[in-house]
């Protein structure tokens, strides 16, 4: 008898719980995203509060939700990925929605968890939420297809994410787009995570810290191939042997997923599925969009805090051998952010940013750290506090149509370019032909540096003047232009005046490696603006 009460109790408390956790939010379309980082409905504090609570009191409920879940599936054909993301559905942190072939994923890309904190090797991006819903969600491959031929993420997919975790942010490749370890060369905060040239949060080793939230035996990401991504253990808690190439293996019912490790490759190590790389990147994916421009890396930086000072409000503290500086920014309710930099001698400079004009508003008012990328032609107003370097060439003007030879439609030789007004402290200069073909991206098509203190221009097709660096086809030589797609397009030449010689290998001395030496010891830049619009 005894048994018999214990079972009803049982069953009764059963019901009721999952009754209550299932009572979640329908899967509908992502409403606005407020200026807030976190998202409408909750603030920082509101998520932090309720991930607490989560934890506290709640984890115990989520393998009931999950077990009902799963017997709802069979009834109501909810996908099995879906009970990834419950968690964070009925925390009101990401939107979930589905159709026959695919799996959609809204969120603002921005986890309740501290953010940027441990970072050693900075870029003087922030967190800012994207519009990751409606047609720019992420999705996953209900069906997912083995490829017949396997490929691997290293050297590959080195642009946008190849994963998304269960809280909706995404995983980008452990490699950055110089092919480099983001986690051991420090550029990761304390969860793995960092931001993008367009402010965007994400991941680029696998977010084990998610298991606690979400519940034993359930996959803490999806590649974007469709196959589900485990922490250091299988579903059942036992050890993870005979991982292939790609960190992956099946079951023993033959399903195939990746796993986390602690070393590289971390999560997938490329896709046993089918995808399509277009761009050096999975394609399709959402587009995180830049509100401001992206910075050139700080050196010597280590970010010590982050956090929220009011609703909409953050601070980012950072150390530079011993002196601090921060960036504080609001976000307003129009879409815009006001930023305070306060650099380490104490100067505090301001800027407010517009995500119509994808720039700073047109005050006239300090400026704030030097930007990576200068799009301003040489006779216009300067962008920072450089002294501006007069950069023209003898076979084009300014702002006017570079001719055929100098592309790829034509002989595909380097153009003649002059400059003048250099400091007299000059002792180098280095040269750049870039190109930005879309938001947060960029492409290099020539670095030449070294280039002697007594030296004015480059001659047509000049190839033994300074060092040549690699373009983004990883090759030393000039890349002609030969962009895709209507309409003409803009390109620059940036010349700088270097204090000192740079020591960079030339097979290493690409756009990224370039910026970067050059921090601290430019002493004028001059930017040479020009078009080509293929026939």
């Amino acid at each position: 008898m005894f048994r018999i009460v214990s079972f009803l109790v049982t069953l009764f408390v059963f019901i009721t719980v999952s009754s209550i956790v299932l009572g979640h939010p329908g899967h509908t379309i992502h409403k606005e995203v407020t200026p807030s980082l976190k998202s409408q409905q909750h603030t920082d504090a509101d998520v932090h509060a309720e991930m607490e609570l989560l934890d506290v009191n709640e984890l115990p409920l989520t393998m009931v939700q999950v077990k009902h879940k799963r017997l709802r599936a069979d009834a109501d054909k909810t996908p099995e990925v879906a009970m990834m993301f419950e968690a964070f559905v009925t925390l009101k942190a990401i939107k979930t929605r589905w159709d026959d072939r695919f799996f959609y994923i809204e969120s603002n890309g921005i986890p309740a968890h501290q953010m940027m904190v441990g970072i050693t090797a900075w870029q003087q991006q922030v967190p800012l939420p994207q519009k990751y819903r409606g047609d720019n969600s992420w999705r996953i491959p209900l069906h997912p297809v083995p490829a017949k031929m396997p490929q691997s993420a290293k050297g590959k997919f080195l642009r946008g994410a190849i994963a998304i975790a269960a809280n909706g942010v995404p995983i980008f490749n452990p490699l950055n787009n110089r092919g480099e370890d983001s986690y051991l060369i420090g550029e990761l905060d304390e969860f793995g995570g960092h931001c993008g040239r367009a402010d965007d949060y994400h991941y680029h080793i696998a977010p084990v810290h998610l298991e606690k939230m979400i519940g034993d035996g359930l996959p803490i990401a999806y590649a974007l191939d469709g196959y589900p991504i485990y922490g250091y253990e299988e579903s059942d808690g036992s050890r993870v042997v005979g991982l292939d190439a790609l960190n992956g293996h099946k079951d023993k019912n033959g399903h195939y997923h990746y796993h986390a490790t602690k070393k590289y490759p971390y999560l997938n190590g490329g896709f046993f599925g089918e995808v399509t790389e277009r761009g050096g990147q999975v394609d399709p994916q959402p587009r995180a969009e830049p509100l401001r421009p992206d910075l050139r890396p700080l050196r010597d930086a280590k970010i010590t805090d982050f956090k929220e000072t009011a609703p909409g409000s953050y601070v980012l503290t950072y150390d530079v051998k011993g002196k601090k500086g921060s960036v504080g920014y609001t976000l307003a309710g129009d879409g815009t952010a006001h930023f305070t930099f306060v650099d380490t001698n104490g100067k505090t400079t301001t800027e407010t940013y517009s995500p119509r004009r994808r720039g700073p508003d047109s005050e006239n008012r300090d400026r704030p750290p030097p930007r990576r990328d200068e799009q301003t032609p040489s006779n216009s107003k300067p962008k920072n506090n450089l002294p501006q370097l007069t950069v023209t060439s003898p076979a084009f003007e300014s702002n006017a149509s570079i001719p055929i030879e100098f592309t790829g439609d034509g002989a595909g030789i380097s153009p003649p370019i002059q400059w003048k007004d250099a400091p007299k402290d000059t002792k180098s200069f280095a040269v750049n032909v870039w190109h930005i073909p879309g938001p947060n991206e960029i492409k290099s098509y020539w670095v030449v540096y070294n280039i002697p203190k007594n030296v004015t221009q480059l001659g047509k097709n000049e190839t033994s003047v300074g060092i040549i660096g690699i373009n983004d086809k990883n090759r030393r030589e000039y890349d002609p232009m030969k962009s895709k797609g209507p309409g003409a397009k803009q390109y620059h030449v940036t010349v700088y005046a270097l204090s000192c010689e740079l020591k960079i290998l030339p097979e290493k001395a690409d756009r990224a490696h370039l910026l970067e030496a050059i921090q601290g010891v430019t002493l004028a830049e001059g930017t040479l603006t020009y078009f080509y619009q293929r026939k």
